[in-house]
């Protein structure tokens, strides 16, 4: 418990004392909007975010204002989390099914509403035309001069063009986070460990992200490193592509035994992604979290909490409500509903409401960091 305040009190004084550098020197000014007020956020508590939180849940699909999350505690999450998978080969609809189409105006609802938007990419193997979980070898292929670099490049003008049809109604392009290559510390998609060498991850990172900028000139996006499993800092920073590519640090974790082996865990994690993070200068997520179907009455104040006001992070998301046998947020009636209203009312988490109040004070340019305080909610 020591150590781990210790690292708390060294990234609570890193902040206040270093200067936050972000990886694009050519982002948008609403871009670096968002980067800090990622910052400032950050001191004021943990935002929470849901997969897919607006297109469906569960018992329902594309009932425009509806939300899962907003039907028990009268509040939308802070961050909304959505999938590429598919765009890259062209199609109408992701992954998952929600129309591309209607994945814009989400996004654009979420922002001019005062969320927060992140991006996934689950595309398929470039090498193969096999999904993300084809873990036949591609990276070796897809970097330039191999056998598949055409078609992946082809796929980067996909996604490219995607992020620039991004835009509020007043035209302003809307920055997102985007993750790609996540869990790449594990072996289940064609990026993982054992599907290319540490040099191999880090060259397709850095070729990815600078023909993103400088070949297509998309500059409206803070990028996401995400990581699987890990012991230590060595682990975590093992495939790194370098300060100058990432803006946010996590890792996906997952309760897929006891509670007790879960936090325990996740405190180690944690602690290391946040000595990370204020080594590199890194804005610290729970990226993907959750307990499939949340049995457990009161998961949300007696396992995930307790860990989470322990460290300083921008946000947790959970996955998506996809199915009745394959949710991660409560719905009305759910086992968990009532823990998670309190879950919500706690001084140490951020909804739709309070973010969204909090990003109207941030704009104003005379606001410090340090004058986010936190209040009690009712």
């Amino acid at each position: 418990m020591a150590s781990r305040f210790l690292a708390l009190l060294l990234f609570s004084l890193f902040f206040h004392t270093q200067s936050y550098s972000q990886s694009d020197p050519q982002a948008t000014p609403a871009a670096k909007q968002l980067h800090q007020r990622l910052y400032k956020l950050m001191q004021r508590g943990i935002m929470f975010g849901h997969q897919d939180d607006l297109a469906y849940g569960v018992g329902w699909k594309y009932e425009f204002g509806r939300s899962d999350v907003r039907s028990v505690c009268g509040d939308g999450p802070a961050v909304y989390g959505w999938d590429l998978g598919h765009l890259e080969l062209g199609r109408s609809h992701n992954l998952d099914s929600v129309p591309f189409d209607s994945l814009r105006s989400y996004i654009r609802m979420v922002y001019e509403s005062g969320g927060i938007n992140t991006l996934s990419w689950h595309g398929n193997n470039p090498a193969t035309g096999g999904s993300a979980w084809d873990t036949s070898l591609a990276v070796t292929a897809i970097l330039p001069g191999g056998s598949s670099s055409a078609t992946y490049t082809a796929w980067l003008d996909k996604l490219a063009d995607f992020m620039l049809s991004l835009k509020a109604g007043d035209g302003t392009l809307i920055p997102v986070i985007f993750r790609p290559f996540h869990e790449h510390t594990g072996s289940w998609f064609w990026w993982g460990q054992h599907q290319c060498t540490s040099m191999e991850f880090r060259t397709l990172w850095q070729y990815t992200i600078n023909y993103l900028q400088i070949q297509k000139h998309v500059h409206n996006l803070l990028f996401a490193y995400s990581a699987a499993d890990f012991n230590n800092e060595k682990d975590y920073l093992e495939r790194w592509p370098g300060d100058d590519f990432v803006d946010i640090i996590g890792f996906d974790l997952y309760q897929s035994s006891s509670a007790a082996d879960y936090q325990h865990l996740l405190r180690e994690r944690l602690h290391v992604l946040q000595e990370v993070a204020a080594a590199h200068g890194m804005i610290p997520a729970l990226t993907e979290t959750g307990l499939e179907r949340i049995p457990e009455a009161s998961w949300w104040t007696q396992t995930l909490l307790p860990v989470l006001q322990d460290y300083k992070l921008s946000y947790v998301l959970v996955w998506r409500n996809g199915r009745p046998d394959h949710y991660y947020a409560p719905y009305p009636g759910q086992a968990s509903a009532e823990d998670f209203k309190k879950f919500h009312a706690n001084e140490h988490t951020l909804f739709l409401e309070e973010a969204k109040s909090i990003k109207d004070k941030a704009e104003s340019p005379e606001l410090k960091a340090e004058s986010i305080k936190p209040k009690a909610k009712s």
